[in-house]
C-alpha cells in the first residue's frame, strides 16, 4: 500500500534494536484518514472471506481494527492484557511476549465473545516475531473458531513471524513489509510486492 509506505518514509523513526516508531500516525496519535484507507484495503484483500468478527489485542491494534470493522460491518473483540473487574465469567487465556515492551502478558478474551464456528479475521498494527498473532490464534483454536486470515499494517519481514504464520497455511496480508531498516541513517527498505 503505497500511501502507507510514503507515510512511514516521511514520519517513521528507526531506533536501535529493530524498533520502528510510527506513533505520530498509527499507534499513539492516529491519522484517521490514513486508517480509513487501511480499513478499505483490508476489506479489499479479504473481500472473499466470510467474517463474523475482527479480533485484535490491546492496545495499538484496537484503532485499526475498529476502522476496518466498519467496512466488514462486524464487531471488534480485543484480547485484554490484564484481568479487570469488568471481565466476568470464563475466559480464553494465553501468554504473549511483547517484542516492543520485552514483557510477557497473560491475555484473555471472555468466552461470551468468541463462539465455536465463528469466522474471525485477526487485525493488528505490527507483526515482528509473531508472538501476538500466535497467541490470538491459540485463543481462536481454543474457542473452535474459524480463522479467515490475518491483516497486518506493518510487518517486519526480516523477522520470522510472517513466515511462521504463513507456513501454518494462514493467509497473511501485510500492507507494508519492511525488509531492512538502519537506525544509523534512518533508512527503511520495503519489500516490493506485485500489485494486487
Amino acid at each position: 500500500m503505497e500511501l502507507l509506505k510514503e507515510r512511514i518514509r516521511k514520519d517513521g523513526i528507526v531506533k536501535e534494536g529493530n524498533v520502528l516508531k510510527v506513533d505520530q500516525f498509527l499507534n499513539h496519535q492516529m491519522d484517521i484518514e490514513l486508517l480509513n484507507e487501511i480499513g478499505k484495503e483490508f476489506k479489499r484483500r479479504f473481500t472473499d472471506k466470510k467474517v463474523d468478527k475482527i479480533l485484535t489485542i490491546e492496545s495499538s491494534g484496537i484503532g485499526v481494527a475498529c476502522i476496518a470493522a466498519q467496512y466488514f460491518h462486524v464487531p471488534v473483540v480485543f484480547a485484554k492484557k490484564s484481568q479487570s473487574v469488568n471481565l466476568d465469567g470464563e475466559s480464553f487465556i494465553t501468554k504473549i511476549e511483547s517484542f516492543t515492551h520485552k514483557k510477557t502478558y497473560d491475555v484473555m478474551v471472555s468466552k461470551k465473545y468468541l463462539k465455536e464456528g465463528e469466522h474471525i479475521l485477526i487485525i493488528d498494527d505490527f507483526l515482528a516475531n509473531g508472538c501476538a498473532v500466535n497467541g490470538l490464534l491459540d485463543i481462536l483454536e481454543g474457542a473452535g473458531a474459524i480463522v479467515e486470515g490475518v491483516g497486518i499494517v506493518i510487518e517486519k519481514g526480516f523477522q520470522d513471524g510472517g513466515r511462521l504464520i504463513r507456513n501454518r497455511g494462514i493467509q497473511v496480508e501485510s500492507l507494508a513489509i519492511v525488509d531492512d531498516m538502519n537506525a544509523a541513517d534512518g533508512t527503511i527498505v520495503f519489500r516490493e510486492e506485485s500489485v494486487r
